[in-house]
Formats: structure tokens, C-alpha cells, sequence
């Protein structure tokens, strides 16, 4: 991480409220910088303990230590109002916006993504976005945003417009009482028609950009039906999945967990993943992974449901399945 001439540095002597605290912990509790953000700093020699380079961002603080580091100078990670972004909204109140994600776009900011996400989009469309994290409701640089869906997954995803909404539907996300049902198109013949996968999903320590099964994650539940089947020009089953938790890529990770990776994932599923005969109606990057249905509740007690028609690629390849005549049940 390259540092400005100008750039800040912190020198403070570690209180007894942080002894025995990790110093990558102790820098973002005192910085407010993210934890990567001062792994970064560790790993680039800028922190030093009572003068000396610290090389490890678990190493252990004790109280009275010197702790010094060169800050990065400040970066405005949060929306920038753009309305050359692309999305369609299927609802809108003074409360709620439902908006159907298309493949290919990043819901927020993040790691090589500091523009052209829906956030900045939704920021040029709805002004009044930007109060909630000015009234301190959820996170500045993503107001109104309560969940997620992968930059290669398309379909519905709600957004607070007011502090009540927020709460809501942030509770309704906690406690899994809003509903997520995604249709899939996975590799191989899925051999039930129904099914349970409860397995806890974790980072992975081997590959940090990845989530995987572990024992050491959070629990994590989905179910699946069996729409279709087919076996030509490659075996391949349609499922409708239903989260009953929300962890990061859960369906992606469950689906590769049985042996059943997304058809376009090549994350979890490898080349495998990607059968040539389909790739190229399916497009680079893209999953075969749409959330079709929502429901939540609406901050005024209403139980608001939405659907979404397949995206035309995604239909162009059951279409293609269908024509080789193998559909089954």
C-alpha cells in the first residue's frame, strides 16, 4: 500500500482496556480503519511496537507499548451518484425499493469495485438514500442495503428507503422470516426430486475469497426441488432453492457441497462447472443463478411478495435443453 508524503501517523500508548488485544484488532478499534485495511498496513511494514516493525497482525499488544503507524491517507469509498447505471425497480414506496438485479452488475462497493455498482446507481435515482447514513442508520457507503446478491447472479433484491424499513427488514434477515427462492440450472442429475442441505459455511483459510463448508462457520440451511432434468448435449438439472439462512454464496457453496455445482461457477465447481455445449448461450461470468421470488414484510405489517421472469440468456439455455428433446420431470 503506497503511502502520501502528508500521510498521518498515529502514536498512542496502549490503555489496559486493549492489553492482550490483537494489534491488527487494536489499530481498528482506535483507527476505525477496516481490518483489511490494517492487514495491509502490517503486511507493508508501517506499524511498529515500542519501535520495533511488527510483521505479524495477530501479534499481542500489552499495555503501556508504544504503538506507531502510518495511516493511509483518507479515501471516499462511499456511493457516487450515476445514472448511467442499469437496473429496473419493481416496487417503490416512501419505504421500500425492490429492484431486479441484472448479471454482471455489483450491488456495492468493494475490493476493484469503487464505481458503476447498483448503489451508485440507486444514489442517482434516489437522493434520499444518502439521509440514512447521515442519521446513522446502517452503512454510509451503502445505505439501504440489507442483503446482497453476487455480481453474476441476477434477480430481486429489496433496499430500506426509511430508518423503519431498515430495521425491519434487517430483523427480517436475522431471524430468516423473509423469503428467497432462486432457480438454479446445476451440474449432473440431481438424483431426489427434494431435498435438505444444512451444512455451516465459513471462509476458508486456505483461499480467503472463498467460502466454503467448515465446521468452524455459521449454520447454514437450504432446500431444493427438482424442476427438470436433462441429459443432452450435457447432463444438467433445473432446481428451485430456498434459503432458510443467508450466508455469502450459500446456494453456490450447498449446491457444490452434494456435487451439484451452479452451471457458470467456476469458483466453486471449477471447469466442470462450465460445459463448453452451454457456455457460449450462458455468457463469460455469468451463473445460472436467479432469485425469482421475494417475500418480506413491509415496515406497515403487509406480507409483500414479488417475482421475476428468467432473463433472456437464462432462458435461451433451457431453451436450448428443451430442444434436444431430454427434458424430464
Amino acid at each position: 500500500m503506497n503511502v502520501a508524503p502528508d500521510t498521518p501517523a498515529l502514536d498512542v500508548e496502549m490503555p489496559a482496556a486493549l492489553d492482550g488485544e490483537r494489534v491488527d484488532r487494536a489499530l481498528s478499534i482506535i483507527t476505525g480503519l477496516p481490518r483489511r485495511v490494517v492487514a495491509d498496513m502490517v503486511s507493508a511494514g508501517q506499524v511498529t511496537i515500542d519501535g520495533r516493525i511488527v510483521t505479524l497482525r495477530s501479534t499481542s499488544l500489552r499495555a503501556g507499548q508504544r504503538l506507531q503507524a502510518l495511516l493511509p491517507a483518507p479515501v471516499d469509498t462511499g456511493p457516487r451518484a450515476d445514472a448511467s447505471v442499469r437496473f429496473e425497480v419493481v416496487f417503490e414506496d416512501d419505504d421500500l425499493i425492490v429492484v431486479d438485479k441484472p448479471a454482471g452488475l455489483v450491488v456495492h462497493h468493494g475490493a476493484g469495485h469503487n464505481s458503476g455498482t447498483l448503489v451508485d446507481g440507486l444514489a442517482a435515482r434516489y437522493r434520499d438514500l444518502a439521509r440514512l447514513g447521515a442519521e446513522g442508520v446502517g452503512d454510509p457507503e451503502r445505505p439501504g442495503i440489507v442483503h446482497r446478491l453476487d455480481k453474476g447472479t441476477s434477480g430481486l433484491l429489496v433496499v430500506a428507503r426509511s430508518p423503519e424499513a431498515f430495521h425491519s427488514l434487517s430483523q427480517q434477515f436475522r431471524e430468516h422470516s423473509a423469503e428467497r427462492r432462486y432457480v438454479a440450472l446445476v451440474v449432473g442429475a440431481v438424483a431426489a426430486d427434494r431435498g435438505v442441505v444444512e451444512a455451516p459455511i465459513g471462509r476458508s483459510a486456505r483461499q480467503p475469497d472463498r467460502m466454503t463448508v467448515s465446521a468452524r462457520g455459521r449454520p447454514a440451511r437450504t432446500l431444493y426441488d427438482v424442476r427438470a432434468r436433462f441429459d443432452q448435449p450435457v447432463s444438467v438439472t433445473l432446481v428451485e432453492a430456498t434459503l432458510e439462512t443467508g450466508r455469502t454464496h450459500q446456494v453456490r457453496v450447498h449446491l457444490d457441497a452434494i456435487g451439484h455445482p451452479v452451471v457458470g461457477d467456476d469458483r466453486y465447481g471449477s471447469n466442470r462447472a462450465r460445459p463448453p455445449e452451454l457456455m457460449g448461450l450462458l455468457g463469460p461470468q455469468r451463473l445460472f443463478l436467479h432469485a425469482w421470488q421475494l417475500t418480506v414484510r413491509h415496515p406497515d405489517g403487509r406480507l409483500l411478495s414479488w417475482e421475476s421472469s428468467l432473463p433472456a440468456e437464462l432462458a435461451a439455455v433451457l431453451a436450448e435443453l428443451s430442444r434436444s428433446g431430454s427434458g424430464g420431470s
